[in-house]
């Protein structure tokens, strides 16, 4: 396919560079995951009809879509760190017309006494980053090695939703903690900013106590979070103009795995955004809440088992979906159905815009 647009590469059907999928191919109820088998997994909770889209990427980027209990839902595996979590947010976003719900689902670490299992609903998120001015090797005293950001807060009407979910779906033997006003911070490293100890000079052997004094209410470590509140907050539903400079264009087309897409979709559909001068109210916005699933305890050094991981994954995918097909959008703040791969619901089961 020839690719256009390059200060937005698509191809010439409307594919986006990274995911590789179009406007009718992602819903606007969204999970999204790092690891493939989860995505997998969550995608076996779907409903059998329609059958499932599934893409994955020449980027190594997978996206599922189908139906949980009728109503559309996408389920896309970004891998990690912040780099793919902005490819996500931005693509997935120039792909669909309306509101767009996102709930991460990911593992992280734990700062506290919580026990592996526990599942994290952080309130707000801060993102500690690896100051490349500083120098490494010789430790420079009028900088500091890492950088702590300003908080940003997770969605509040969906982290409500997403507590009361996961509640309701809690299986009667699992009895794992659910913390819902902890705090997260997302960092550029798995080692560096995560003060784990290398052969590196990355001087962050007292990073987690500075972290914990310095961030009231700090629970987890992770890679993604952080960046998915910040676009949602950022974004403000209206078009705006780009000097960005062009990047290099892909080569290699992306094909999907199922190929019984309405005629709709071979056409190109424009994501039309309203001006600044239109009402606010008539935007769209993005919703972004996250569940993070302690797999490490960084106090105790205890690490999850995969019987426990197998439970939790079962427990949090069923819950994170409750949570999205249950969340109220109004049906002009849907993509249309018309022409997406969820229109081939059978008419006597129609897609729900809120339950």
């Amino acid at each position: 396919d020839v690719t256009v647009h390059p200060d937005f590469p698509k191809t010439e059907d409307g594919r986006v560079y990274h995911l590789g999928i179009r406007a009718g191919e992602v819903a606007n109820r969204i999970i999204t995951v790092g690891s493939m088998s989860r995505a997998e997994g969550i995608a076996k909770m779907l409903d059998a009809s329609p059958k499932l889209f599934s893409l994955y990427s020449e980027r190594g980027f997978l996206t599922i879509t189908g139906c949980y209990k009728s109503v559309p839902v996408s389920i896309v595996c970004i891998g990690m760190g912040a780099p793919n979590a902005d490819f996500f947010i931005r693509e997935v976003r120039e792909c669909l017309r309306g509101d767009m719900l996102v709930i991460r689902l990911g593992s992280c670490g734990c700062l506290t006494d919580l026990p592996v299992g526990s599942l994290v609903l952080p309130v707000s998120s801060v993102a500690c980053t690896r100051n490349v001015d500083f120098d490494f090797a010789s430790c420079d005293p009028w900088e500091v090695p890492y950088r702590l950001s300003k908080p940003v807060p997770a969605d509040p009407d969906l982290h409500r939703a997403l507590y009361d979910a996961l509640e309701a779906t809690r299986p009667s033997s699992l009895k794992n903690p659910v913390v819902s006003n902890a705090v997260n911070a997302s960092t550029d490293s798995f080692y560096s900013s995560q003060g784990r100890q290398t052969s590196f000079q990355d001087h962050n052997a007292s990073l987690i106590d500075h972290l914990k004094a310095a961030v009231s209410g700090l629970t987890t470590l992770e890679m993604e979070t952080f960046w998915i509140f910040h676009l949602a907050a950022s974004w403000r539903g209206v078009k705006q103009s780009s000097s960005a400079v062009n990047p290099p264009l892909a080569t290699v087309p992306v094909v999907p795995a199922f190929s019984g897409i309405p005629s709709g979709t071979s056409e190109k559909v424009e994501v039309l955004l309203p001006s600044l001068d239109e009402d606010t109210s008539s935007r769209p916005v993005i919703r972004a809440a996250a569940a993070q699933m302690v797999f490490a305890s960084r106090s105790s050094q205890a690490f999850i088992s995969p019987d426990q991981v197998n439970e939790l994954e079962k427990w949090s995918g069923q819950g994170v979906l409750e949570a999205l097909v249950k969340f109220d959008v109004a049906p002009e703040k849907l993509h249309p159905v018309s022409g997406s791969v969820w229109s081939l619901i059978e008419p006597s089961n129609p897609p729900r815009a809120l339950l």
